[in-house]
């Protein structure tokens, strides 16, 4: 008689329910769609905007099989590709350029499937398509950070120093330091040992001199140079990956290539304008000291006149362009940030963004504001974009700074590691800035200088070629068990299948990106699940061969064979944990979907076997076995 226990039983129905339910949302094929939002200045999604779309697609003979607005964007479906490309076409004609049109896959999973946190894998890139980007970080931008910043604080140690000088600079070429003009000798002499002593990276060495100008210059050692380099390529990946992240790009690829370069690869991403924007947007803010209120008469004479004061810059108040007097002076920026979120104030109801300092922010805007109560602050919003311009027929990408004040407000009170920030025009726009803000400042700007879209029609074809090669695999198996181990190979063919079920149904709970070389971890893995049930059987054969009852043979046949099973799939799981923990791309892909699928076909192959040996033979009298 069987000795199999009932909570065994339990438990391998409830996980082949949960493999059935969890797997299920795979056969929903996702529908090609067109998503669109509006841009900064353009008026919101309403149904006006989706009677537009829908009377253009009708217009033009474009059949959508669904139109809606879906909170801030809108969204229409179509039966294909070739249909999506046209009806993309309709809308950005209809709606010109106040609103963004990107292709998206929508999701076509029932809502209670959704509902139980049941979601199809996501593809990978060469799956489903997507775009391939290569981008130059701007190693410039990180010398003339590195350079400005030594500038300001020699200036204010000189100051603590009560070292009298003319003048702190840097020179006009980049990477040649910073020239200190000092009044006499002896202020040289005393400037050189304290900058010496205070900022060890710095090569402090004298100048020429004329009359009364003794110069010192300062230049950064090559050393520190090549550290920044290093470190802004470490803090603009992990920016990058936050920044997709928080966006919902899921699993991209994002890896140095050289000493300068990153590529990142975005998965069903079909629309590279809206995958730069995504992954390009350099907006932070930064934190100035003001001079005067927007559009006073000081700010007013210097628009018009250009004589703009050697302390301050002109910038305009964005979406009014009142144009306002700022200072040079920076107290904070977006990399003393820790976190932001958006939301609406209180008390103006308009939309904003609530800041969380670091500590050396906190403390730099805490001093500044307790020493200037009832002064002027203002909040610039500092954005990089690339202009794409054709010359000679050949593209030509030109990065642009564009600067503006969102907010020029008088210091009520002393406040410094915890503060809104108001004066953007939307909620949309708060809550962006808010994600970029979260994500990190990039350390330097990166400007794309390759881009390649990969096309749907190669990412079915590769979903074609890895299906056929899944069955063609699993077929094969099934028969070749079948034929040579009978009933208890038809047994082991049901647990590969539900195996294969299984592995599915955890790769897409816990959202792993299905790519080529996980397809073949999925065909390796099973054939290597079958392995575990030829242990079993050809034990019971020994058992049977050796004047075992056939009971006696089915028991001792799991219980000797397992630890041979596990020594195997122990092995196999090292080997998957060490692709999965040190390989990053094709390799890490392959490692996950290897190491899931060991330890489902541990399951399947010894505990879901058993149930269904002890479910066939366990309550009646056996001659013999079909094995």
């Amino acid at each position: 008689m069987s000795d199999f226990p009932r909570w065994k039983y339990a438990l391998v129905a409830l996980v082949m329910l949960f493999g059935i339910v969890y797997a299920l949302p795979n056969a929903f094929i996702p529908l090609p769609a067109v998503q669109v939002t509006a841009n900064r200045d353009a008026p919101p999604i309403d149904q006006s905007v989706q009677q537009k779309v829908t009377a253009a697609l009708t217009a033009q003979h474009v059949v959508a099989g669904e139109v809606s607005v879906q909170g801030d964007h809108l969204l229409a479906t179509f039966a294909n590709t070739d249909v999506q490309k046209s009806g993309a076409d309709v809308i950005k004609a209809a709606l010109g350029d106040g609103y963004t049109v990107a292709f998206k896959l929508q999701s076509t999973v029932p809502g209670w499937l959704r509902a139980i946190g049941a979601r199809s894998m996501p593809l990978g890139l060469d799956l489903q398509g997507g775009v391939h980007f290569l981008m130059q970080v701007d190693e410039n931008d990180v010398i003339d950070k590195q350079e400005n910043s030594y500038a300001d604080d020699i200036r204010s140690l000189l100051h603590d120093k009560s070292i009298h000088y003319e003048s702190v600079a840097r020179n006009a070429v980049r990477g040649q330091g910073i020239a200190v003009i000092l009044r006499s000798a002896d202020d040289r002499t005393k400037a050189s040992d304290a900058i010496a002593n205070e900022y060890t990276d710095l090569l402090v060495a004298n100048g020429p001199s004329t009359g009364d100008r003794f110069v010192l210059n300062a230049t950064v050692k090559p050393e520190k140079l090549r550290d920044l380099s290093r470190n802004t390529i470490t803090q603009n990946l992990g920016t990058l990956r936050n920044r997709i992240n928080a966006l919902g790009v899921s699993e991209p690829l994002i890896q140095q290539q050289g000493d300068s370069r990153i590529v990142v690869e975005l998965a069903g991403v079909q629309d590279p304008a809206e995958a730069k924007r995504l992954i390009g947007a350099t907006a932070t803010l930064q934190y100035r000291a003001g001079i005067g209120q927007p559009g006073d008469p000081a700010a007013q004479q210097a628009a018009q006149s250009g004589n703009i004061p050697p302390d301050a810059n002109l910038f305009y108040m964005r979406g009014s362009q009142i144009p306002v007097l700022v200072s040079k002076r920076i107290i904070v920026t977006g990399n003393e940030l820790v976190d932001a979120a958006s939301g609406v104030d209180q008390q103006s109801g308009t939309p904003m963004v609530s800041v969380t300092l670091n500590a050396a922010g906190a403390k730099k805007m805490g001093d500044f504001t307790n020493a200037n109560i009832q002064k002027p602050m203002a909040v610039v919003y500092v954005e990089r974009v690339t202009e794409t311009k054709m010359v000679d027929g050949k593209e030509v990408r030109t990065p642009k700074i564009t600067e503006s004040v969102i907010n020029d407000a008088t210091i009520q009170g002393a406040f410094s590691k915890q503060f809104q920030t108001t004066g953007l025009a939307s909620p949309k726009e708060a809550s962006d800035l808010a994600l970029l803000l979260k994500g990190g400042a990039l350390a330097a700007p990166v400007d794309i200088v390759e881009e390649r879209v990969i096309g749907a029609s190669l990412g079915q074809d590769n979903i074609d070629k890895g299906f056929k090669a899944v069955l063609l695999g699993l077929a094969l198996v099934l028969l070749a068990a079948a034929i040579y181990y009978k009933l208890f190979g038809l047994v082991a063919d049901i647990a590969l299948f539900f195996n294969l079920v299984i592995l599915l149904a955890v790769m897409s709970l816990i959202g792993v990106t299905l790519t080529m070389p996980g397809v073949a971890g999925i065909v390796l893995t099973l054939g290597m699940a079958i392995d575990a049930n030829v242990l079993i059987c050809e034990r019971v054969r020994e058992e049977l061969r050796n004047g075992s009852t056939p009971h006696a043979a089915i028991r001792a046949g799991y219980e000797k064979a397992w630890s041979t099973i596990l020594d195997a799939n122990v092995t196999h799981l090292i080997a998957a944990l060490a692709l999965t923990t040190m390989g990053t791309g094709a390799i890490k892909g392959f490692g996950v979907t290897l190491m899931i699928g060991i330890l489902t076909s541990l399951f399947t192959s010894v505990t879901l076997t058993h149930a269904f040996t002890a479910l066939i033979h366990g309550h009646r009298k056996l001659k013999t076995l079909s094995v």
